[in-house]
């Protein structure tokens, strides 16, 4: 029937009304039905919202709720040093199906305001569905931004937001993905780029490795029992800070491709410059990396002494500086990427292998936004931990990977033993408990 604005509003039976009102009252504690949920494998879908034109946040892949009815009033934000990760549900846009969507979406954190307008804009569409008495939609929020921009949020927005402890959320999110969603997670080999694995329930111990402007390396034993083992702060943000001074390049995407145009060994010694070929002896491929940026002094130093050769940079020689200049040796930026990319994540990697192995665990599952799907990190994330650990350990991925923190805290307010495999215990709450449809 029409409701304000003469936009349509979506019919409930009458007995399922008074729960619905009371998960309005409620919000956050409304249980997903995540029965025959899956992966939407095409164009992500953009609910209207008030804005036009680029609303300046990346839509990502989304999933499916076949089968969960109920109202969700409320709307999760991880907020990190570099990305605002955002997650919510919304109904099929004019359709009639039961179900709805998860949507992601990302954000730079340098552009907050770009992302709590689109928030604004979500509000204004939940009064719209579900009428004047449905209220405020309220806040999940995590990272360390909930804490920095608590005020901002709260005076922006207009509504409660609801802290949620950061680790905590990123081992709910995480849980949720391994059990629940198919062909979320998967590993890599250059046989087969991308093998998935069945959701399963018996999913301790592992270690998750979580890389976003840093890294932070957490010991999971069982539900909500974990700690942070290790970390370095050579993470994302390094890749991205460097490579914005060394390349000129705006934003990380932009630094990704040119990583995949750029050839590495045109600035990294690799054995074969050492050894004229495989060292066999301790298992190195000519193509291993001996020393990043190893080759970029020796060039160098011998453009100066080229240089030095025509007469040098004298006063006296100062017309010879054009001349001398151009023997210089130019570094692609697609070259230099490729490397620092390289760099970064095989230190990621080895760390990662060297705690899983003082640890004894062998399941290394690899979280945040610095990955992004990207093949050349996940190949090199993958190859250091088969490296290192003889083909005894494995690296695992997801394809929403930078969404842990956000999935976490949307989550994090759930019934207890929800979900097909009873993806986490019970957390406290500051309210009662609606269930709707206990899931199977």
């Amino acid at each position: 029937m029409p409701g304000e604005n003469g936009r349509m509003q979506r019919r409930y039976p009458m007995e399922r009304k008074a729960s619905i009102d009371q998960t309005i009252l409620s919000p956050g504690t409304v249980s997903i039905n995540v029965k025959g949920a899956f992966i939407v494998d095409e164009q992500p879908s953009r609910p209207p919202t008030p804005s036009d034109g680029d609303d300046g946040a990346q839509h990502d892949t989304e999933i499916r709720l076949p089968n969960h009815e109920a109202v969700v009033s409320h709307v999760a934000l991880d907020i990190g040093g570099s990305l605002a990760k955002l997650v919510y549900f919304s109904h099929e846009p004019d359709s009639k199906d039961l179900g709805g969507r998860l949507h992601f979406l990302k954000f730079e954190t340098d552009r907050i305001d770009q992302c709590l307008d689109f928030v604004k804009g979500l509000q204004d569409e939940f009064r719209r569905q579900n009428g004047s008495r449905s209220g405020k939609m309220s806040i999940m929020a995590t990272g360390g931004g909930a804490y920095k921009l608590y005020d901002d949020m709260k005076r922006i927005l207009g509504v409660e937001v609801l802290r949620e402890d950061e680790m905590d959320c990123l081992i709910i999110g995480l849980d949720f993905f391994i059990r629940e969603i198919p062909r979320e997670v998967f590993t890599y080999s250059d046989d087969d780029p991308m093998h998935f694995e069945a959701p399963r329930a018996d999913i301790y111990p592992y270690l998750l490795v979580n890389i976003g402007s840093g890294v932070s390396m957490i010991k999971v034993s069982g539900q909500r029992q974990f700690e942070r083992i290790g970390g370095t702060s050579l993470g994302g943000g390094t890749l991205w800070g460097l490579l914005s001074l060394l390349t000129g390049a705006r934003t990380f995407d932009d630094m990704l491709k040119m990583a995949e145009a750029g050839d590495n060994a045109a600035v990294d010694m690799l054995v074969g410059d050492i050894y004229g070929a495989d060292y066999n002896k301790i298992g190195l491929k000519s193509t291993a990396i001996a020393s990043s940026f190893g080759k970029v002094f020796k060039m160098k130093r011998q453009g100066e002494n080229q240089a030095e050769d025509h007469g040098g940079l004298s006063q006296d020689n100062r017309e010879e500086d054009n001349d001398a200049s151009s023997s210089q040796p130019q570094f692609r930026k697609e070259d230099i990427s490729r490397s620092l990319l390289y760099a970064v994540s095989n230190n990621i990697g080895q760390i990662a292998y060297l705690q899983s192995e003082k640890h004894n665990l062998e399941r290394i599952y690899f979280g945040g936004s610095f990955i992004r799907g990207h093949r050349q990190t996940i190949q090199t994330l993958s190859y250091a931990i088969n490296f290192w650990s003889k083909g005894e350990k494995k690296a695992y991925f997801l394809r929403h990977e930078g969404y842990l923190g956000s999935v976490g805290a949307f989550l994090k307010r759930q019934p207890k033993n929800w979900g097909r495999r009873n993806s986490f215990e019970e957390y406290p709450r500051e309210r009662p408990t609606i269930t709707h449809r206990e899931v199977e």
